[in-house]
């Protein structure tokens, strides 16, 4: 008594710890020993390549944001110069920063000079027609972009993740069908060897027996097939390698079905949206080329000499204003050319929106049409297997011939693969519904 107490704890204690561990997401890298399609989408979404390439995007767009906003600090510059000349205008200059002038030193024929020139210089743009302000909004548009785009590329491998466990787990249960199905036509052949020793049974209908065991196993052999090549499409969706998959099959992950299905919920708009932004900075910029610029700017320096023996320093600072009066309708044409892209991604959103709310109707219609098959192949497997239970019953008795055994075995063995078809294609169906509305494939 103690003993069996002891195996029932033990057996207890495991199976929790197999649903905890079913039930829990894995850790970063980890791979779980029973998925779960919650697992999958998660690991999808922190494995896959593609993810690492998109987060690489969003790095780079976080640069050229920083990169964007150097024109609201002033630029500061050192610069630090050595040379020798004889070259008369050099060395004139040199010997009047230096502050060596003599009225003996010959214009022409100054001689030969040397300078040390140490620089420092102070810039800042004061207007420059909002090129500069239109550039950072371009940057963070495009880091919105890169953002959506991620979002986009997690939607999507989250769907692929969830449709993948579905077809394996369809796989698996059809194997298992198919098992059932070549246990049931080895018995029925049994029997009828049996019938055919015993003179009850022609040769003819024993050879149609034994023809559609051998259909049996071989639709076996493609159902395992079939598994195997579910299993590796699951793996390289994850970004694995190998062959070794083992699913839970718990119906508790069946996702919920959305209340509100709308597409302003999808990545793609936001994706559009984030290139309008972007494309109405660009015009922004574009226009800018006809307004002009104020720079100022300041700068010090000292100048060093040990042929002449002296040293002098200077400053210089001022306003500078630059106007380009005309660039040969250069700016002109920017200006049009990134109105009319400016005016393409409008189009283009709107028949994105059109696009995304037709993808919400197919998808709407695939569920209801789903659930409805569903029910349907229910009631069909129901009725084929009691049908195929009393056909089985009646050619043990020799009432009826092999050929309408045969028959009936295929009808079972066809609405069992419907429904099993049907209940992959709902939870299918469930899955492509949110990711027509834009929401995550699991609420967590």
């Amino acid at each position: 008594m103690r003993t069996s107490l002891l195996l029932l704890a033990l057996t207890a204690i495991t199976a929790a710890t197999l649903a905890q561990a079913a039930a829990s997401p894995p850790a970063a890298g980890e791979i779980p020993a029973l998925w779960t399609a919650r697992q999958a989408v998660a690991f999808a979404i922190a494995q896959n390549p593609e993810s690492g390439i998109a987060r690489k995007r969003i790095e780079q767009a976080q640069a050229a944001v920083a990169i964007s906003r150097a024109s609201d600090y002033p630029q500061v510059g050192l610069r630090a110069e050595y040379g020798q000349t004889d070259n008369p205008m050099y060395a004139f200059g040199s010997i009047l920063n230096q502050g060596g002038f003599d009225e003996r030193i010959d214009f022409n024929a100054p001689g030969r000079t040397d300078n040390l020139e140490l620089r420092a210089q102070l810039g800042y743009q004061l207007y420059d027609g909002g090129h500069a302000e239109a550039g950072q909004l371009a940057a963070r548009a495009h880091l919105d972009l890169a953002t959506a785009d991620l979002e986009t590329l997690h939607q999507q491998l989250a769907f692929e993740a969830v449709r993948s466990f579905q077809a394996i787990v369809q796989a698996m249960e059809m194997v298992t069908v198919r098992e059932e199905s070549l246990a049931a036509i080895t018995s029925s052949l049994d029997v009828g060897r049996a019938r055919f020793d015993a003179g009850d049974l022609l040769r003819q209908d024993l050879l149609n027996l034994e023809l559609q065991r051998s259909l049996a196993i071989e639709n076996l052999i493609r159902s395992r097939h079939t598994l195997e090549l579910a299993k590796r499409s699951f793996l390289n969706l994850l970004g694995l390698s190998g062959s070794e998959v083992a699913i839970s099959t718990q119906r508790e992950e069946t996702q919920e079905v959305p209340e509100q299905l709308d597409f302003q919920n999808r990545q793609e708009l936001r994706q559009l949206r984030a290139r309008e932004e972007a494309a109405h900075a660009v015009l922004a910029q574009a226009e800018s080329g006809s307004l002009p610029t104020v720079d100022a700017f300041a700068g010090y320096q000292i100048n060093q000499g040990w042929v002449t023996d002296e040293a002098g320093d200077s400053w210089m600072a001022g306003v500078r204003l630059n106007y380009n009066l005309f660039d040969g309708h250069r700016t002109t044409g920017r200006i049009t050319l990134a109105r009319l892209k400016l005016q393409e991604l409008v189009s283009h959103r709107q028949k994105t929106e059109l696009a995304l709310n037709l993808d919400i109707q197919q998808a709407q219609l695939d569920y209801e049409q789903a659930g409805e098959r569903l029910v349907v192949t229910e009631k069909m497997v129901g009725v084929a297997e009691e049908v195929a239970r009393l056909s089985r019953a009646r050619f043990r008795e020799g009432v009826i011939l092999a050929s309408d055994l045969i028959d009936f075995e295929l009808r079972l063995s066809d609405a069992q693969a419907r429904h099993l078809a049907a209940g992959a294609g709902y939870r299918t169906a469930i899955a492509n519904l949110r990711r027509a509305a834009g929401l995550a494939q699991f609420s967590d």
